[in-house]
């Protein structure tokens, strides 16, 4: 294996969402990592849903919170708020949303092969 440099100023690729984005880097084959910002009022189940037509998100994330917060809700209830310098595992079967009036970004080492990625 060889050492690889990118940079998010030069994303391979742009996911672009409702109230956000999603940029991925394909740091080698299977191995994307991605950088969402999402703006304040984004909510999985409005913005995310419609691209990923399932009724909470199925994709796994590990994640490092750079700024703002972010609140994740799993299927069963549990609930949990993420800020910056967070690291979290999210497992699959969750909504989140945006809290605050601050921008959310954080960047995701699991989830990027599939994440907001529409159907082809």
């Amino acid at each position: 294996m060889q050492q690889i440099k990118k940079n998010f100023s030069a994303p391979d690729e742009i996911r672009p969402i409702q109230k956000g984005k999603v940029e991925v880097l394909n740091m080698a084959p299977d191995l994307p990592v991605m950088r969402v910002t999402f703006e304040p009022g984004w909510k999985w189940s409005e913005c995310v849903k419609p691209v990923a037509k399932t009724e909470s998100c199925q994709v796994p994330h590990l994640v490092y919170v750079v700024s703002g917060r972010i609140a994740i809700r799993m299927d069963d209830g549990q609930e949990i708020e993420y800020g910056p310098g967070d690291v979290g595992l999210i497992p699959p079967g969750h909504d989140a949303w945006v809290v605050g009036d601050e921008p959310y970004v954080n960047i995701d080492y699991q989830g990027g092969a599939v994440y907001a990625k529409p159907e082809r």
